[in-house]
This record gives C-alpha cells, structure tokens and sequence, in this order.
C-alpha cells in the first residue's frame, strides 16, 4: 500500500469538498475494512466491482450484464453524451476491471462475492460489513456457461469501447473474452446448478445457459471480426434456440437483445445469412407494439411497460433501451417493420421509448420521478443499506447487523440521497409504496 498516495488522495478530496470543487462522479475514498480483503480467502483479489441492487453482495451474473449494458450505451451513444461520457467510460472500466480479477485463473470464473443469507439478514453500511464474504466459483467440473458466457460478451464489448481510447486495455479484455468464451463453451451448463443454495432464488439461472453462449459469439464477432464467430452463431442459431422468448431482455434472458444486436448486420447488408435474427427482432417490436394483434407485454393505465417478474423498471429501461438501438439500425438502413395491419417506422419506436423514459421521470399518475433526485418528488424511502443508515461522517460508530433494523423500518426519509439510482417502480394501477420493506418497488436494481 502507498499511503502517502492515499494521503495526497484524502487532502486533495478534502480540498475540494471545503472549495465545492468535489468531482463530477462524486467518488470518495473508502472509508472502511469490510470487502477490502474479497478473495483473500482463496488467493485472489476480488476487490472493486459493483454491489448488487440496495444489498453489500457482489452477484457476477447481473453485475456482467450491467456492464455490457454500459458497453452498447457509449458505443450506440456516447456520442451524445456530452460531459458525461467520461463518467460513463469510468462506470464500464471500474466493471471490466473487477471481471478481469474474477477471470484471472484459466479455467475458472469467480461469480459472486458475499453470502446472500447473512447478507439479506443484516442492515449494514458497506464500510460496517461483518458477513461471510465467501467467494464462489465455477469451473471445467462445476461449469456455468450463462454467467461465464455474460462475462465474456461484457469483456468484449468493453472492448470496442476502449479500442480508440485505450487500445493496449482493449487487446487485453478481447483476448480474455475470447478465453472465457472458449471455456463457457466447452465445459457447457447452468451455474445455479452448482450453486444453487448461494445464487437461487436471487439470481437463479431460470431461463438456460443457450442464450449467453450466443450473446457472447454476437459480441466478440462485433468485437474481433473474425469469421468463426459469425459461423458459430450461425451453426448453433437452432441448437441454442435463437427464436425463443423473443421480447424478454435482461440479467438472466438475452434473445431480444441477440435479435436486435445481430440484426445491424443484417441491415447493414453484411450478413444476409444471419436474416432470421432481423425477422426476431422485427416480431419483438411487434410484440411490445400497443394496437397491434401480436401484444405479448402488458401496459399499466397510465402507460408503463409491464412484465412478470420483480422490480419492473429493469424490463422497461432495457426494452426501451433496445428499442431506440433498433430505430436507429431501422433508420440507416431506411426500414420500417410491418406489424400486421400497422408499421413500426423508427420515429414509431423512438417515441415508444421517449415515453417510458418520461413516464420514469415524473410524467405518470403519481407525479413521481422513478429516478432518485430527478426532479421535485421522487422516491426518499428507498430499500437500499447505504442510503437508508446515517453516514460514518454523521455516525462514526459501528452500527451492528440487527441494530440497522431501526432505520429500515423508520418512517424517515433515506439521509443520503443516492442521485440517479432508478428504482423497481410501481405496480400494474400505477400506484407506487414509498417504503422500505416493500423492495419489489423501492429497491435500485
């Protein structure tokens, strides 16, 4: 450890805190013991990453989702980003950094970080943090292709961002992608199988490793250009069930987004033999599409997209994501989509999506802004540790496991407000429960 660096660090965050010249990102030093030792257990280090949703637990299968996510937003639209793209290349690296520890060993993927039963049974500040910080792993005996092949389409993708930017960075994550692809691939299965009793029911792989394995191949031939990659999704387009559930996209289902990603090439007039991709794709928009005879989601009174499972608004932000990606490949390549006696043109979908966006920013029945600090009235009682308990700026002491109970089940509103965290949102009338114990809709994701 170089103290004097974090010295100089600490003066310098000081310094600008007293002349409010703090930076854009708000990041500080941390301040704490607890998950500064993450993978010491087993000899590697699995410091940094992200904490899932409102808990202290390092889930690698939503986490590498995340960062893909982050990936495809500044490589579709960085460009319009305007100062905030820096931060956003910043939120891609502090993941890509974390999964190239989790990768570190040939062989081997560390998934996840933390307990989730000791985790789930405390409400701790982060830097308070006294739970089992056990550290799980799939390998060649004990395989997990879905969280594995993640990984790899987040790596790869990650790639393309830094390829300009920081092309020696780049080369590494495309050829880490490349391994952890190969070994996803070759030593097939669900990780939850495996790991049931620490990844389930929380990020339990429900729908098959088939779709990672092709979201991977659909990132490194984007990212690598190389042929075999093209020929594999074109080989396995069948075995992996391409076609199936084409209007689920998140952490644990990708078809929508394959469709829509492979789709570009398809458009683009580069890969005629991938035109079955484009016909998904074109059948998702139709599915989501109000007025048509193919309407496979639902829509609260008030408008909002509407799917089964919880915290809603992660199937809204990465639908309305896909949508406006696919309005821009439809409009370069001037198409529109034919849902049956309708046409979805791109101005069609870019306005679908303008209006999920600005119902979770406040233009909904409840007046209430979905994204934390957006606006005059958002959400103050969010399921989420380190926003909920006192800071150590304002409680220096430790606050035990049980002893947190008292500020989840407060009334208050959270002390610290976690500026831009989207939450879960309201139910199918549109009605939103500003409380804590209700996660479903108050916990970010």
């Amino acid at each position: 450890h170089d103290y004097s660096d974090a010295l100089r660090k600490c003066i310098l965050f000081f310094e600008g805190q007293r002349s409010g010249r703090l930076p854009p990102d708000q990041r500080v030093t941390w301040r704490g013991h607890s998950a500064l030792h993450d993978g010491a257990s087993v000899g590697v280090d699995l410091r940094g990453g992200y904490y899932d949703a409102g808990d202290n637990i390092k889930f690698g299968f939503p986490m590498a989702f995340t960062t893909t996510m982050l990936a495809w937003s500044v490589i579709d639209f960085g460009r319009l980003m305007g100062a905030e793209l820096g931060n956003a290349i910043k939120a891609v690296k502090w993941g890509t950094d974390y999964l190239l520890k989790a990768t570190a060993i040939d062989g081997v993927v560390f998934v996840q970080v933390g307990d989730p039963i000791s985790d789930h049974n405390c409400w701790e500040r982060p830097e308070d943090m006294d739970t089992l910080r056990t550290a799980y792993r799939i390998d060649r005996n004990h395989p997990g292709s879905d969280v594995a092949g993640e990984t790899a389409a987040a790596l790869a993708a990650a790639s393309i961002v830094f390829r300009s930017r920081d092309p020696v960075y780049s080369r590494i994550l495309l050829n880490r992608a490349v391994k952890v692809f190969r070994f996803a691939d070759t030593y097939r299965g669900a990780y939850s199988d495996y790991l049931s009793s620490a990844v389930c029911p929380f990020y339990c792989d429900n729908n098959g490793y088939q779709d990672e394995l092709l979201w991977a191949a659909a990132w490194l031939h984007k990212a690598s250009r190389r042929r075999q990659y093209r020929e594999y999704i074109v080989r396995n387009e069948v075995i992996l069930r391409a076609g199936d559930t084409i209007n689920e996209f998140g952490w644990d289902n990708k078809h929508a987004g394959i469709n829509v990603l492979i789709s570009k090439e398809v458009l683009m007039g580069r890969s005629p033999n991938l035109k079955s991709f484009k016909n998904n794709a074109d059948a998702f928009i139709c599915s989501i599409l109000p007025g048509t005879a193919h309407l496979q989601v639902q829509y609260s009174p008030g408008g909002l997209i509407f799917k089964t499972g919880g915290s809603n608004m992660q199937h809204v932000t990465s639908l309305s994501f896909l949508l406006l990606a696919y309005s821009n490949y439809l409009s370069h390549a001037n198409h529109v989509v034919p849902c049956g006696d309708k046409i979805a043109s791109p101005a069609l979908l870019k306005s679908l999506a303008r209006r999920q966006v600005n119902y979770i920013l406040g233009d909904n029945p409840m007046r209430m802004s979905y994204m934390v600090g957006y606006g005059p009235r958002y959400p103050q009682r969010i399921h989420h540790r380190g926003s909920s308990l006192p800071s150590v700026r304002i409680h220096p002491s430790h606050i035990g496991c049980k002893a947190g109970s008292r500020y989840f089940f407060s009334p208050d509103p959270n002390p610290n407000v976690l500026v831009g965290a989207v939450v879960g949102g309201p139910n199918t009338t549109d009605a939103f429960p500003d409380s804590r114990p209700f996660f479903q809709e108050t916990e970010p994701t």
